[in-house]
């Protein structure tokens, strides 16, 4: 298949499902099977990295008001009722160290449950019904708006996140969403949340691996590295493709699911978790996949 509409189908992979709860990872992962393609090889790692940096790019687009809202009013909030560390750009910065520390410390073990579909099978269906379950029972929040949130909230969900990191396939917005519900916020507060904790933490990962790719340490032997000067012509156009793609699908992605939730739920797409789950392990078992 040519490279460039190899180029389009990833970018509007990524951009779909990285903020929907459904794992991008796993749906990158599929993709890589359907076409055939080593998503470990050098070029193609770096052109993952690139659309995931797409993808981050639409979230400061798309809440650009929000986020000169919470600088503007640092540290006391609009209501005067918050402090240093209970504004809402605070307790972002908490969720995202909490989360980052263990994360950092399991790599090796991340790494591992990179390589295994059938991790990721699991994660999608055990992620799946936990979601289905929760937004049926969290029916009552006490948190209405990301801006009421307390410590305790950012730091059950800065926790729970870690789950995504360890499990590729969980996802790390459904973790994020369902332990927002299961701590007392909206869905809405929970999903914007999610929204903002992404930026930091995907920024941060993408980076680390983005560096990482470039400038390996001199003790890495593997052939992951791709220094710039190695890139012709045809792979920054590659490149270019999908992080455009990725960052157009995303923003819309985005303004979509925020509209979507404030009037219905998130069993959809708990429902297709489940049944991309259960479809991954069979396909697994009888060697299809």
């Amino acid at each position: 298949m040519n490279d460039y509409l190899i180029s389009v189908l990833l970018g509007i992979v990524e951009g779909l499902t990285e903020f929907l709860p459904i794992s991008s990872t796993a749906h990158l992962r599929i993709a890589e099977v359907l076409l055939r393609l080593d998503l470990h090889d050098s070029f193609w790692k770096m052109y993952t990295i690139v659309i995931q940096l797409g993808a981050i790019l639409a979230l400061p687009v798309y809440f650009r008001e929000t986020i000169a809202k919470f600088i503007s009013s640092f540290p006391a909030g609009e209501r005067g009722d918050r402090t240093v560390f209970t504004h809402p750009l605070s307790l972002t910065l908490i969720a995202f160290v909490i989360t980052a520390i263990p994360a950092w410390l399991l790599t090796k073990q991340i790494g591992r449950n990179l390589e295994s579909l059938t991790v990721m099978a699991w994660a999608i269906l055990i992620g799946g019904v936990i979601m289905w379950i929760v937004d049926a029972i969290c029916t009552r929040p006490r948190t209405a708006h990301m801006e009421e949130m307390s410590l305790p909230q950012a730091a059950w969900i800065g926790a729970v996140q870690i789950l995504s990191a360890v499990f590729p396939g969980t996802s790390r917005s459904m973790c994020t969403i369902a332990a927002g519900q299961t701590g007392g916020l909206s869905r809405s507060a929970a999903l914007e949340f999610s929204f903002f904790l992404s930026m930091p933490t995907m920024a941060v990962a993408t980076g680390y691996d983005l560096l990482k790719t470039i400038a390996p340490h001199q003790h890495d032997t593997s052939d992951a590295a791709i220094a710039p000067l190695a890139m012709n012509a045809h792979g920054w156009v590659v490149l270019g493709i999908g992080f455009a793609v990725s960052f157009v699908v995303a923003l819309g992605v985005v303004a979509w699911f925020m509209r979507w939730v404030r009037a219905r739920g998130f069993a959809p797409f708990a429902i297709y978790r489940i049944v991309l789950g259960i479809t991954l392990l069979v396909l697994i078992a009888r060697g299809l996949i």
